[in-house]
């Protein structure tokens, strides 16, 4: 035995189990979130408050949660997965009776010192539970109709209730993520080709119901949409936004004008420059090169995951990895491209970079759930 082995031997079982957390992935999620504190820095004229400040505290903290919630064994957190998802649904629906209403959204619960938002620990909690499940089915019942169904209506009940408040984003992140983890369990492709079909003729109900007493979506939604069909139609109302979004993105060039020099933030043309919309910051003040250098970054993330889930012969850790690294793609792929005029505005979060405590803690939460499946993964 070398004395390293002895060393790290001799160290007792918990504090021992820090030594095993994925540490590349942790200096990798660090680095993001370094480039949100800047970020978050330029936008309020070269001040740490009101945003950069108070998002370092929260990054602290979720770091603590995270090393928390990865030396706990994973069988906890599969124990458990069933009882969060049915929390948050509780929570979902609290928030339909005494939820904090910002932006004309009901969306928040207010604890005092955070304003919770149950949607974003739905995103965590859903793919929990579905990897629970999917580890305690056995194979052969993976694609009969009747166990189909019931990780559907999962998906279907919270789907419904954040679409309630309203958040399209949300809704469509939740349904794309429960629906890829199902795929990844290995559900029959059929049943996707029938959704793929439904989705088309939904698509096309929405677009005919609309002006009617039974829309399926609200006159802003609508709005948005028009919106990303044609910027230009109304540039100074609905299609504000992503115009001043591309006039940051292309101003910025190869390089950038410059830390702290993006007129379109500093002017104040850029709306939510601090939340949705920093990574147009980003890109104008640091050019092609910084927003590529960004996405780089969050690839590297879903590599060092998806390597953990292959390497993973732990099923529920396996799909739990997968779900988790599924939601964390789809952020920031929904988010630059909604920035970027590729997809409508949804109001989706830049993961780790723009300002928010929920969708903050909530993301390093299930980062912990994956140093959790790493650490105790079976050797």
């Amino acid at each position: 035995m070398s004395y390293l082995e002895y060393s790290v031997k001799s160290v007792p079982a918990g504090p021992r189990k820090i030594l095993f957390l994925n540490w590349p992935l942790a200096i990798l999620l660090t680095t993001v979130a370094g480039v949100g504190f800047l970020m978050l820095y330029s936008v309020a004229g070269g001040s740490f408050s009101p945003w950069a400040e108070p998002q370092m505290k929260r990054f602290a903290v979720g770091l603590v949660l995270m090393v928390l919630v990865g030396v706990t064994p994973i069988w906890f957190w599969r124990n458990v997965a069933g009882f969060a998802y049915g929390v948050t649904v509780l929570l979902l629906i609290g928030v339909e009776f005494f939820g904090a209403v910002g932006m004309g959204a009901q969306r928040w619960i207010d604890l005092g010192f955070i304003r919770l938002q149950p949607s974003e620990l739905m995103k965590i909690t859903l793919v929990m539970f579905l990897a629970a499940y999917y580890d305690w089915l056995p194979a052969k019942n993976k694609s009969k109709p009747l166990w189909v169904l019931l990780p559907i209506l999962v998906i279907l009940l919270p789907t419904a209730l954040v679409l309630k408040q309203p958040d399209l984003g949300t809704s469509i992140l939740l349904v794309t993520a429960g629906g890829g983890l199902m795929f990844v369990a290995g559900v029959h492709w059929a049943y996707f080709a029938a959704v793929i079909a439904a989705g088309i003729g939904l698509i096309s109900a929405v677009f005919v119901g609309r002006g009617t007493s039974w829309q399926l979506l609200q006159d802003y939604q609508f709005r948005r949409i028009d919106t990303f069909l044609d910027p230009s139609s109304d540039p100074l109302g609905a299609g504000y936004h992503i115009t001043q979004s591309k006039i940051a993105l292309g101003s910025g060039g190869w390089t950038g004008r410059g830390f702290m020099q993006g007129t379109q933030s500093r002017l104040n043309f850029l709306p939510e420059k601090h939340t949705d919309f920093i990574f147009t910051t980003l890109a104008e003040e640091f050019g092609f090169v910084g927003g590529i250098s960004l996405l780089a970054l969050y690839l590297l993330i879903i590599v060092f995951c998806v390597q953990s889930a292959v390497s993973n012969r732990d099923r529920f850790s396996n799909l739990l990895i997968m779900g988790i690294t599924l939601n964390f793609f789809l952020f920031f792929s929904v988010n630059m491209s909604m920035v970027m005029g590729l997809a409508p505005v949804v109001g989706v979060p830049l993961p780790l970079v723009s300002y928010g405590g929920s969708a903050m803690l909530v993301l390093m939460i299930a980062f912990g759930l994956v140093q959790s499946a790493h650490v105790h993964r079976p050797r």
